[in-house]
């Protein structure tokens, strides 16, 4: 996967990027946790889910936001780091202007960011949220949430909370046209450290049957 450096908000922003082999591939990024925990676009979890996308065929972009590694700028307490992410995904859209699908999956930090990125971009189709901190960050943004999508949390999370995390979850299926796929993987911990096949295996399964049509529509 080639290195990329593209121009953001507070200058450059360090990426990688996996460019698909299939005609008009849908796209993805993929957002990593809390700069200041040390998180980085090498996280194992970021790294699974980049790979996990990679392999259904979609272009896919991680990258480290502001402040962290060779990206250029100061953390920023979410803000900065959301433009960062619209940058990225306006870098991926110039790469692949043909793309019948666009997505967003993030990690703690990087799912509260990637869901407010629905809300500021509507050619997102759906996202996956691991460990959305909802007792940690605000997420009544989404009213109404714009697409539909999977979070997963680990059974024995200490960091992020099982009650907060439902209780968004209850919030987001209960609105119109919305279907949360809610998965918690048993004994697993907020990194998953034992548990990261599992949690690559479920994301795979959703992800598959959600793309699925885009595929037939390719072969058609």
């Amino acid at each position: 996967m080639p290195e990329v450096i593209f121009p953001g908000p507070e200058g450059r922003i360090e990426a990688r990027y996996h460019h698909s082999k299939v005609p008009n591939a849908p796209i993805a990024i993929i957002l990593h946790p809390h700069p200041a925990d040390g998180g980085t676009m090498n996280n194992k979890i970021v790294f699974n889910l980049f790979k996990t996308f990679v392999d259904q065929g979609f272009n896919t972009l991680r990258f480290n936001f502001r402040g962290v590694g060779r990206s250029e700028g100061r953390f920023d307490h979410g803000e900065g780091e959301l433009s960062d992410a619209a940058a990225a995904l306006d870098w991926l859209q110039a790469q692949n202007p043909n793309s019948n699908s666009c997505w967003v999956a993030g990690f703690s930090f990087g799912a509260w960011i990637g869901m407010q990125l629905l809300m500021r971009r509507p050619e997102i189709d759906g996202f996956i949220s691991i460990s959305p901190p909802a007792n940690l960050y605000d997420f009544n943004f989404l009213a109404p949430c714009p697409v539909s999508g999977m979070i997963l949390q680990g059974e024995n999370d200490t960091i992020v909370t099982h009650d907060s995390v439902l209780k968004l979850v209850d919030k987001l299926n209960s609105q119109k046209g919305i279907a949360i796929d809610y998965r918690v993987v048993q004994k697993a911990g907020h990194f998953f450290d034992q548990q990261l096949e599992e949690l690559s295996a479920n994301v795979l399964e959703y992800l598959t049957k959600a793309i699925a049509p885009l595929h037939r529509v390719a072969n058609l």
